[in-house]
């Protein structure tokens, strides 16, 4: 490890290393936050967001993306700041961190603050001084603007109790699909730390808003604290522990986790608790993992943590190791965007990880988007009549999106639609028309056969994210880069919402 006297380095050298170190952590989104200015300090959170990517209103929003640090004591494979790196390491002072934060904003160069790190002398301190960041930032610079925080895995739950009243979303990374890959990859780190505290920020946001679902008890005295909570019977009751998925059953089984919520007074300023939700991160395609399993994870992930993304990372070799991959053509960004678009369907769309891949059919097609895919090999439940079809069923309909399904049903109600209306309303007709019919005829003759619809939907050229097929097209943009913001290596997962999804509607 390279040894670098901290007193010999200015902000500025800090600054281009630890805003570097940090483009590796993809666990980012929109802030999911409305909260006007409070008068008596500076800043708003009003649909903002992070890291060059785009809010619900269309809007272009940014964040300072750093790391506190990249000093690290763990050696996870797969990663740039791992112990046994010889790298140029840094660390920030909270002090350095707020009056950064602080300048950019009011150059208005940034929005709010996403602020990672790596794991420096413990997890406990780590998280002591993100703690002390954001305290300071709140209650000192009267900072209130979106702040997104890591929870490190294996620190003190109260301390990341006390975070989560300061920030307004914080994530804890999954980092790998299955816990064998984990214990390969990241002997450091155990599915259980990671999984606690996620646990504890969800029934730390319900039990937030008023919902009584969980009961207050004490942890054993040997785990050192006074009190908890567990999920109580009634909540048990209602989880869906009996669906059987693919190695993930520490996630099934995770609601009898305890959770040290409520020990500690919320701050005098109380913005709720995480109130914007939690994130969390996959890296694909470093383990062998099949994309049956990486969704069905997710799928896990979203039912029983109530988490508002997952975000899929494609492994990018930095590092040479035996039990890592030899990628011969680069990142697996195709990949990715299948698992993006997947992800989409089972948030939106009402579908499945059953339903878009099994163990007999285990990775999506690359050639073509995974609604596609699905309607191809359920060709029985078309072709669909668009006047009479109900909300989901006209969502299953490829080229038909959620604003152009809510449309259609809004439309119907004044008169039967046809062809052209469908084409007004926002209907991608060149993958729609061979799944629908309008007042029962078809755009044209169409024969329902798979071979046909596919080779004549691989005529149809889908949009992917600007620079895909590119070697550059993971790197993300540096603050200190001379290059052009709009050019192919600005990072894909930045893009809108449409240019991810084109395809799925």
């Amino acid at each position: 490890m390279s040894i670098v006297i901290q007193e010999n380095m200015t902000v500025q050298k800090k600054l281009e290393i630890l805003s570097d170190a940090a483009k590796y952590d993809v666990a980012c989104t929109s802030s999911g936050v409305d909260r006007n200015g409070s008068g008596t300090g500076i800043g708003n959170s009003i649909a903002c967001g992070i890291c060059h990517t785009f809010s619900a209103d269309g809007r272009c929003i940014s964040l300072l993306k750093i790391l506190l640090t990249n000093e690290c004591i763990f050696d996870c494979k797969y990663c740039m700041n791992r112990a046994s790196n010889d790298v140029l390491r840094a660390t920030f002072t909270p002090e350095e961190i707020c009056n950064l934060t602080i300048e950019f904003y009011r150059r208005n160069y940034i929005e709010g603050l996403f602020l990672s790190a790596g794991v420096l002398k413990s997890p406990n301190y780590t998280m002591e001084q993100m703690l002390k960041t954001l305290r300071m930032l709140r209650e000192e610079y009267h900072f209130n603007g979106y702040i997104h925080c890591k929870a490190v895995p294996g620190a003190d739950p109260v301390i990341v109790e006390m975070t989560g009243w300061y920030a307004d979303r914080m994530s804890v990374n999954l980092e790998l699909p299955t816990a064998d890959s984990l214990k390969m990859l990241a002997p450091n780190k155990t599915r259980k730390n990671i999984l606690k505290p996620m646990k504890q920020i969800q029934i730390g946001r319900l039990e937030n808003r008023g919902m009584p679902v969980f009961n207050r008890i004490p942890f054993t005295e040997e785990e050192g604290y006074d009190s908890g909570r567990y999920l109580s019977t009634a909540a048990k009751a209602q989880t869906t522990s009996n669906i059987v998925l693919p190695d993930i059953s520490d996630i099934v089984s995770a609601d009898n986790s305890k959770t040290s919520f409520g020990l500690i007074k919320p701050p005098t300023v109380n913005r709720g608790f995480v109130p914007a939700g939690q994130s969390t991160q996959m890296i694909i395609g470093a383990t062998p993992e099949s994309d049956y399993q990486i969704i069905s994870v997710a799928e896990a992930l979203y039912q029983k943590f109530d988490l508002k993304r997952v975000f899929y990372s494609a492994y990018i070799s930095i590092n040479d190791d035996s039990n890592l991959p030899a990628l011969t053509q680069g990142p697996p960004l195709l990949r990715e965007h299948r698992l993006y678009q997947a992800d989409w369907l089972l948030r939106f769309y009402g579908f499945q990880a059953s339903e878009l891949l099994s163990e007999n059919r285990p990775n999506f097609n690359t050639l073509m988007d995974p609604k596609c895919n699905w309607a191809l090999g359920h060709l029985e439940q078309f072709p669909v009549e668009v006047n009479k079809a109900d909300y989901y069923t006209l969502l299953r309909i490829p080229g038909v999106g959620v604003k152009s399904a809510q449309r259609i049903v809004r439309a119907r109600k004044s008169a039967n639609l046809t062809f052209d209306d469908l084409k007004k309303i926002g209907v991608v007709l060149k993958r729609a028309l061979y799944f629908i019919t309008c007042n029962g005829r078809m755009m044209y003759p169409v024969k329902i056969e798979e071979n046909y619809i596919t080779s004549m939907l691989l005529q149809v050229k889908e949009k992917l994210p600007a620079g895909i097929e590119a070697a550059s097209a993971y790197k993300q943009l540096s603050l200190f880069d001379n290059a052009d913001f709009t050019s192919a290596n600005a990072d894909f997962r930045s893009l809108s919402q449409e240019n991810f999804l084109s395809g799925l509607g």
